[in-house]
């Protein structure tokens, strides 16, 4: 029987992944729904295509233009996620980019048997809501980001309390040989030129300042129940190594795959039934290279932001607070409003302030209060821009 397949973010770089690995494996996998934002030539062959039984579309104007255009198709094009499958589907990937992707995961967490999460904010800011559905609905979910599910797959029959370090790899973006003043003339065309992986643009720029490891200590943090002072970030240029346990009685355990997020995707959905060289063409590797990788310590001076590691998950709601002042800072440096180093300095500057820790020490209980202290943070961080 053929596993059934959604996708939130079907349009972006996880989903389009997904859906190259569903290309591969028609005989084992099908499409139920599909949802994405705004790219209307993409979202229109997607549903050409893949002939999903919904295709969910958050843009209005481009909903009702793709509705219009499929007024005699069998797919049904909603605005909303209010729909019911008549048994759990299988599989969700959860990749819609941002806080935005919080609502439809938790909304959606009850309809599949598994659910795929690529979208670090909705475990960062509401994991506890999530894994209150997940144990409510009996769903099981997997971070699908190389550097979780490769922990996921390191504590595999391991004792947590066994733990001496866990280290989350970063290649440390387009500026790891930067010299401080170089930073100051930092432009987006330059940030966006990723080394080694390709990514949406906001993705990027995490990458390159280090907040994105940031948000994944916090999501290590929170998933697998660690604290924060057993959580360090590495600078691991090769990419190939993307998390490493120490254990107490003195071993230490890695797991090594090519810079592709098909191979966790691809791990997560079809588990022990693949061979990964029906996905990619992987290129032969010699083992001789493990003796190439390198490893370093990550300088304060090329990303400041490492100075927020004990701040970043400090209060109940500092990682929402954080996160919202990341995607507007971004935004704000991708319009070439602020600059590089424009965004960890602003994020120093208000940690101090009395509005910051009243609405930082709130723990709240639902989506609503999570969403009014989103507002807050991004109506604060645009009014201390001005």
């Amino acid at each position: 029987m053929k596993k059934i397949i959604s996708i939130l973010g079907s349009t972006g770089s996880i989903g389009l992944s997904t859906l190259s690995i569903v290309d591969k494996k028609k005989n084992l996998l099908t499409i139920n729904f599909l949802a994405a934002n705004k790219n209307y030539k993409l979202i229109c062959k997607q549903i050409l295509k893949y002939k999903p039984k919904y295709f969910i579309i958050k843009n209005k104007i481009i909903f009702n233009k793709v509705k219009q255009k499929f007024k005699n198709n069998k797919t049904i094009i909603l605005n909303d996620y209010k729909f019911k499958n008549p048994k759990k589907l299988d599989v969700i990937v959860s990749a819609i980019p941002g806080i935005e992707g919080l609502k439809p995961t938790l909304e959606l967490i009850k309809e599949t048997k598994k659910i795929l999460i690529a979208n670090k904010e909705s475990i960062v800011c509401g994991w506890n809501l999530l894994k209150k559905e997940a144990i409510k609905n009996k769903t099981k979910i997997i971070p699908i980001d190389s550097e979780h599910f490769s922990i996921l797959k390191l504590l595999e029959k391991e004792d947590v309390k066994l733990i001496k370090k866990i280290y989350i790899t970063a290649s440390g973006g387009p500026f790891l040989n930067f010299k401080k003043k170089q930073l100051l003339k930092i432009q987006p065309k330059d940030t966006l030129k990723h080394p080694k992986w390709k990514m949406g643009k906001k993705i990027t720029v995490d990458s390159a300042t280090l907040m994105n490891k940031m948000f994944e200590v916090v999501e290590a943090q929170k998933l697998f129940n660690i604290p924060i002072s057993k959580l360090e970030i590495l600078i691991h240029p090769e990419s190939l190594v993307h998390a490493i346990i120490s254990f107490n009685n003195g071993l230490i355990k890695f797991i090594y795959h090519e810079t592709s997020m098909i191979i966790p995707i691809a791990n997560a959905i079809l588990e022990r039934d693949l061979k990964i060289e029906n996905f990619l063409k992987t290129k032969k590797r010699n083992l001789d290279i493990i003796k190439d990788l390198t490893f370093q310590k990550v300088n304060s001076n090329i990303f400041p932001v490492i100075k927020l590691k004990t701040k970043i998950n400090e209060l109940p709601s500092s990682p929402i607070i954080f996160n919202a002042f990341n995607e507007i800072l971004v935004d704000r440096f991708l319009k070439k409003k602020l600059s590089f180093l424009g965004i960890s300095k602003t994020i120093m500057s208000v940690l101090n302030t009395r509005l910051y820790k009243k609405y930082a020490i709130r723990n709240p209980k639902n989506i609503k209060e999570i969403i009014n202290i989103d507002n807050w943070a991004r109506e604060s961080i645009t009014k201390k821009l001005r």
